[in-house]
């Protein structure tokens, strides 16, 4: 454009003798002043939280400023190279440098380097890190990266098949509930004679508390011991049996035999006599019972 040059207005008599910077009395971009800076364009190598804001504000990567470049050291026979950048949106400046050592970049003043959880020191192999590792050790590491690959290989193969069976469940369950009134009603049915078996059950149990006369609650029926009780089998009834000794009179009901308690005055012929007496009923039970496990025993 005509009248322009490098950006700056140059008038048109002027044009071709002089340049807009000169003109203008302005440094070009780039050019080293006798104080060894130099503006450049400078990018940020990572987030940065400006110090200055208030409160402090993150730069993000990648954002572009016009730096003071400037040579401050060496490294061996690198130069260390520190750019000054001023932020536009509190007018506070911040300086990075670069670190030859670790090849990396470090926030010097006005702000700090975004935390990204990765650790501060990269670990390398050489000064200051691991030690240089002989033919022998790669190999073996080498190895150990494989077996490390085959397990991922078979926990890859794992939820290959976690996720084949997850399908098959979903599909078994779609199926099962392929007519869902049908399933609600086969529930329902379950449930009512579930409930009719448990009203059974606790009429039952009431009923035999009302016939004890007790209010102690009742265990529900074990396997164990009906299957104990299949193993007893009473002998024959005798209502002949001298003294009754037999099974029709040791069986009847409790409320009908009368247990007199002796008395203190009762002389120890008359206990000796009732211990008798209990030793000949529990010797006619066991006689007349056949049992696989003595009860009294």
């Amino acid at each position: 454009m005509q009248g322009f040059n490098m950006g700056r207005y140059v008038p048109p008599e002027l044009e071709g003798t002089t340049s807009g910077n000169r003109l203008n009395k302005k440094r070009a971009p780039g050019t080293l002043r006798k104080d060894g800076t130099q503006t450049v364009r400078f990018e940020m190598p990572f987030a940065v939280w400006c110090h200055t804001c208030k409160p402090h504000a993150i730069i993000g990567q990648g954002v572009r400023f016009n730096a003071e470049k400037k040579k401050i050291g060496y490294y061996y026979s690198t130069p260390i190279w520190q750019f000054r950048i001023k932020h536009a949106a509190c007018g506070g400046y911040l300086e990075i440098k670069t670190d030859p050592k670790e090849t990396a970049y470090v926030v010097t003043d006005g702000g700090k380097a975004r935390d990204y959880g990765e650790g501060k020191d990269r670990v390398r192999e050489g000064e200051d890190g691991l030690p240089i590792l002989t033919p022998e050790e790669r190999e073996r590491r080498r190895e150990d990266a494989f077996a490390a690959l085959e397990r991922k290989v078979e926990d890859r193969e794992a939820v290959k098949d976690n996720a084949k069976r997850i399908e098959e469940l979903y599909r078994s369950r779609e199926r099962d509930w392929e007519d869902p009134g049908a399933v609600n009603k086969k529930l329902r049915n379950t449930f009512r004679r579930e409930r009719k078996l448990r009203k059974r059950e606790d009429d039952a149990t009431e009923s035999l508390k009302e016939r004890l006369g007790t209010n102690i609650d009742i265990l529900p029926e074990a396997e164990q011991d009906a299957q104990r009780a299949k193993l007893v089998s009473f002998g024959s009834t005798n209502v002949n049996a001298p003294n009754g000794t037999g099974s029709s009179n040791f069986l009847r009901s409790p409320a009908r035999q009368t247990v007199k308690t002796p008395s203190r005055s009762k002389s120890s012929s008359a206990v000796k006599h009732s211990e008798s007496k209990k030793d000949a009923l529990r010797r006619r039970l066991v006689g007349s019972t056949r049992a696989a496990l003595n009860p009294f025993g």
